[in-house]
């Protein structure tokens, strides 16, 4: 309370009509004046200049002299990186006040706007304009010129012939306007125009004197990422980047610097001499010709990594000399790797020198060799039935390809992974990166390759099985998998079995189904193939038969029984028949004698 201060009202003031809502017309007016002096008076899609009071990376704010300041986001002008605060620049008015009440303000449809007068007068005076490389299109690039998209050909970017168009793409150049077609309004802009006429103005005092093999002092003028350009005394050169150094240079700040004095030597240059080839290391010896005469293959050497590619390693062992570690020179192992998988540039690494051709100035290197090949004593460290630990590499439909060691693999096949599992892909038993117990069965030392199993760390289970699973035993079995032409069981002891169709039809006629649990009964076991084939219908068929056997054999007994029967009464009716027969052949006889005896 002590810092307010004693604040009088006017004396003039109408506390009635302020009650009321209302002031003073007289007052109402002068607001309005005082409002109307101090803005400016727009209208929408007009251009306007306003001045830049703030900006961020991602948008400008820009004062037009309205009631509200317009935001125009930075991308607008990425043409000009140079864009600082208190800087003009000319904007288009979307919108006096949006919903928001925000002035919508925007510099791309001004440039638009006026993009046409001012690119024809950039051409009439032959002006030097700005433009943003937006992206690379056939022949050359597009370039963002006033708002327009100008194209800038391959052959004009600058005066030496450009491999890599990309590095320019992103970046704001000078350039001049040397071509326009009205009336399909396309533009074309030279930036090697710009360098053509800076060379012109200073080449014809001295061009006359130059000469092959010469050697001149000259200034640094200027230093770009393909090469250094060199101030002769009134005539520039070019000192590529490849000729700065017999050393790979990656950029010409590590070799030169702006204004500093140099001695270069004139390499070529075209008819006209407009084009001047420098060197800078052809001043000095070549590095091959220092080398030390001592040097042989299978000296070890020093060097650090400069260039990495997929197939080796370019390695520098001094300014000038290379050799090349090939990745196969890298390990052991024989797995196909990237050589970015061993070093990176800027590594210091010791190798071994392979091969080495002075005339050519070639040199292979190899870092495996600073080690011991472990092929050459395999037998004593991985002889035929030794366990190891190995590392899953790869698979393949046959097998499991492990690592060991560095450069020491082996082969698992399919059927030696597990004594009962029925394994389709190995994928289904391990896992690439895993690690998995291993015993040698057979080392191939001509192709550097052991052939392993891992089912053999175990007993064979099926000698056991052998015992358990005897054609005609009954057991209990789970149907865990269903094709067409059968399924396969799970049997006690983790054991798989098979069953066709014909095998799986249960005694109401139905076909087993999927986790369906049965009794079935073994009707073939291959201890070879490691096989047991099953039938659950076997069992009730079985019982069928052989009460059907039953019967046939009671009915058999029974037909046996009664065809003995009639074999008892057949002798007595024979003797009837028989006696009969005698006693009438004794009347007939006796017949006959008392016939005889009348007569």
């Amino acid at each position: 309370m002590e810092n307010l201060k004693n604040v009088q009202p006017l004396e003039d003031f109408n506390w009635e009509e302020f009650e009321n809502g209302g002031v003073s017309e007289v007052s109402k007016e002068t607001l309005e004046k005082t409002y109307d002096e101090t803005l400016n008076k727009v209208q929408d899609r007009e251009v306007v200049d306003g001045t830049v009071i703030a900006m961020n990376k991602r948008e400008v704010v820009v004062n037009i002299g309205f009631k509200s300041d317009g935001i125009i986001p930075l991308s607008e002008f990425r043409y000009n990186p140079e864009l600082k605060i208190g800087d003009v620049v000319e904007v288009y008015i979307d919108n006096q006040e949006d919903k928001k009440g925000q002035l919508i303000l925007s510099h791309k449809k001004a440039r638009a706007t006026r993009s046409w007068d001012r690119v024809n007068e950039a051409l009439e005076k032959e002006e030097i304009v700005k433009g943003f490389v937006k992206c690379r299109t056939k022949g050359g690039m597009i370039v963002d010129v006033f708002g327009i998209e100008a194209f800038l050909p391959g052959s004009q970017i600058d005066v030496k012939p450009i491999r890599d168009y990309d590095v320019f793409v992103g970046k704001t150049m000078e350039f001049k306007v040397v071509k326009i077609n009205q009336e399909f309004r396309n533009v074309v802009v030279s930036h090697k125009a710009l360098i053509e006429a800076e060379l012109e103005a200073q080449k014809k005092e001295i061009i006359s004197k130059l000469e092959k093999g010469q050697v001149l002092e000259g200034t640094v003028k200027n230093i770009t990422s393909y090469g250094v350009f060199i101030d002769l005394g009134g005539v520039d050169g070019l000192i590529h980047i490849t000729d700065l150094s017999w050393g790979r240079v990656s950029d010409p700040k590590e070799v030169v610097e702006l204004d500093q004095k140099i001695n270069v030597v004139i390499l070529d240059f075209d008819d006209d001499k407009k084009r001047i080839a420098l060197g800078l290391k052809q001043l000095t010896p070549h590095p091959w010709d220092a080398l030390d005469a001592d040097l042989k293959v299978g000296d070890k050497v020093k060097g650090k990594v400069v260039v990495m590619a997929d197939y080796g390693a370019f390695i520098e062992i001094a300014p000038g000399v290379e050799g090349l570690i090939h990745v196969s020179e890298m390990s052991w192992s024989q797995h196909l790797r990237s050589a970015q998988d061993f070093m990176k540039v800027g590594d210091e690494v010791e190798a071994v020198i392979l091969t080495l051709d002075r005339e050519e100035r070639k040199m292979s290197l190899g870092i495996k060799q600073l080690q011991s090949d472990p092929w050459e004593n395999i037998e004593e460290k991985y002889g035929v039935g030794t366990k190891h630990t190995a590392k899953v590499r790869n698979f393949t439909n046959f097998g499991v390809f492990v690592e060991i060691e560095e450069g020491v693999d082996g082969l698992i096949h399919i059927s030696d992974l597990s004594w009962t599992k029925k394994i389709k892909h190995p994928s289904e038993f391990t896992q690439i990166g895993a690690e998995i117990e291993v015993q040698v069965l057979e080392i191939d030392k001509e192709n550097r390759r052991l052939s392993l199993g891992h089912k053999q760390l175990e007993e064979n289970p099926w000698d056991v099985f052998e015992t358990v699973f005897t054609v005609g035993s009954v057991h209990d079995g789970t149907v865990i998998e269903v094709f067409d032409k059968g399924a396969v069981i799970s049997l006690p002891y983790g054991v798989e079995g098979f069953a066709t169709p014909k095998h799986l039809v249960k005694e109401d006629g139905k076909q087993a189904q999927l986790d369906e649990k049965l009794s079935f009964k073994v009707i073939e076991f291959n201890k070879e193939s490691k096989r047991i084939i099953l039938s659950h219908s076997r069992i009730f068929e079985d019982v069928q038969k052989a009460e059907e056997r039953a019967e046939k054999k009671a009915a058999a007994k029974e037909k046996r029984a009664a065809s003995a029967a009639r074999k008892e009464e057949a002798p007595a009716i024979q003797n009837q028949a028989a006696a009969t027969t005698l006693g009438d052949i004794d009347a007939l006889v006796a017949l006959k004698a008392k016939m005889e005896k009348g007569e």
